[in-house]
């Protein structure tokens, strides 16, 4: 009997099964380069996308993308240019309503404003070209794996009724914040990060608004805090009249208030009037530090799957094609080598941390700040904070105020000294986060000792911002 016959007749189909080299799961920025990186390395890599093949690659996001200058190489740059739509913005500007001030803000390093969907369906291209094998319409249900906590061996899937089974050597978990793989795996034998909930996760929402006449701020990227704490809104030109308008905000907050709020300054801004609204979009996103380990027997996550995004920014595109590469780099060593133990992969976590890890780990501290401090005081702070230094903590995880500049901006925010005088706390506490994550464990049987150093720096972190333990 085919199998139209036999669901027709009500049974199950029978499982097709696959056996590539290597199985991802999800098609964003990490799933598509470390698919392309195995592909140009001469290896089966197959795509496991739950959308169509039209609708791959159209993702929530406020379409920024930091460091466009220096991606992997395994898609060509030259490929992904034509999705950019905004190469003039050069700065933030953060809107302080309660302050009256709007700070303009240097952003170090290429900054591009993008189509996502535009950019989405390019790294998709360039990975089908580089040789990787996409299945759209493809639903992953379970992880397989030997016995006790074993090996990752695959997965199980489903598309259009059919059931499919993957066999792979190793399978690259590139299926977004909250990824429903992670709660099929058995990580009791290995290092893989478990400690995760809701709550170190936001909520995005966007919209893209077209308004007739150039808006003013086309060359920067334009933040405002929400009128209720733990979100901010966002104002990102694609062009001079095409707006990335959004904004994000923690899991514990209620969503459609905060949505609200969106809505309330879209109708009172000027340039806002008369503007059509199109392509509305949400989506969940990590603002945590990044996995503590991502690797177990045949299987690694990366991007949002792992915790690969700027915890204050919400920015984690470059990051995310970073972690495919590094991911993917290792996968090839262990198939080469036949050994795709948590330790034959535990070099993909060391080069994480090395490259930006360490980085948003620090940055966690400030998201951490924010939850404790009253948000009119933190705006204050910020107004009295040079725009440079507010650059380096947002994207660099620490700055270098000294104590001339301390006194100087204690001195431009009277009624908020409290409140600046925690900030170079926590300060101070990022910087000490920075320097152990210099020294990442080299195996895993050094985490567990790695690990109870770092959290005795996040118990100073709590007690010098008063804020509730995060993990």
């Amino acid at each position: 009997m085919s199998t139209q016959e036999q669901s027709a007749a009500g049974s199950t189909p029978e499982a097709e099964t696959r056996s590539p080299d290597v199985v991802v799961v999800g098609a964003g920025t990490s799933g598509c380069y470390a698919a392309a990186t195995i592909a140009n390395a001469g290896y089966e890599a197959v795509v496991l996308e739950r959308k169509t093949e039209e609708e791959a690659g159209h993702i929530a996001c406020g379409d920024a993308l930091k460091g466009a200058d220096a991606f992997p190489d395994a898609i060509p740059k030259s490929k992904l240019e034509p999705a950019f739509t905004n190469t003039g913005v050069d700065h933030g500007r953060f809107e302080i309503p309660q302050e009256d001030t709007v700070l303009e803000i240097p952003v170090p390093g290429e900054l591009a404003v993008i189509d996502r969907w535009e950019y989405g369906r390019r790294i998709i291209e360039g990975a089908t070209e580089a040789g990787a094998d996409f299945h759209y319409d493809t639903v992953v249900q379970n992880v397989t794996q030997k016995d006790d906590g074993g090996q990752v061996t695959g997965v199980e899937a489903i598309r259009k009724g059919q059931p499919l089974t993957y066999e792979a050597d190793l399978v690259i978990d590139a299926a977004g914040a909250l990824s429903v793989l992670q709660d099929n795996v058995d990580f009791s034998n290995s290092t893989f990060d478990t400690n995760v909930n809701y709550s170190h996760f936001c909520s995005a929402y966007r919209e893209v608004v077209h308004v007739e006449e150039p808006v003013e701020w086309s060359d920067a990227l334009v933040f405002k805090p929400t009128e209720r704490a733990a979100g901010y809104l966002w104002y990102f030109p694609r062009t001079e009249t095409e707006i990335n308008a959004g904004l994000g905000f923690q899991m514990t907050e209620e969503p459609m208030k905060l949505v609200d709020d969106l809505k309330h300054d879209l109708e009172n801004r000027a340039e806002f009037d008369g503007a059509e609204v199109d392509d509305k979009l949400g989506a969940a996103l990590p603002t945590r530090r990044p996995y503590d380990s991502a690797v177990h027997p045949g299987y690694m996550a990366v991007g949002d799957a792992a915790g690969h995004v700027n915890p204050t920014t919400g920015g984690g595109i470059a990051g995310a094609a970073y972690a495919g590469k590094y991911a993917a780099e290792q996968a090839i060593e262990g198939l080469e080598t036949g050994d795709v133990s948590e330790k034959a992969l535990w070099e993909y976590n060391q080069r994480v941390m090395d490259h930006f890890g360490a980085r948003y780990a620090a940055l966690d501290v400030y998201n951490i700040l924010s939850t404790a401090i009253d948000v009119d005081d933190l705006m204050g702070l910020l107004a009295a904070m040079p725009g440079e230094k507010l650059a380096e903590a947002l994207y660099e995880g620490s700055t270098s105020v000294g104590p001339k500049l301390a006194f100087e901006s204690l001195l431009n925010s009277r009624g908020h000294w409290g409140t600046i005088w925690t900030l170079f706390q926590a300060k101070r506490c990022a910087d000490d986060l920075l320097d152990l994550y210099e020294h990442y464990p080299e195996h895993p049987a050094a985490l567990e000792h790695w690990q109870q150093r770092r959290d005795d720096v996040m118990d100073e972190v709590y007690e010098a911002t008063g804020a509730d333990p995060k993990y």
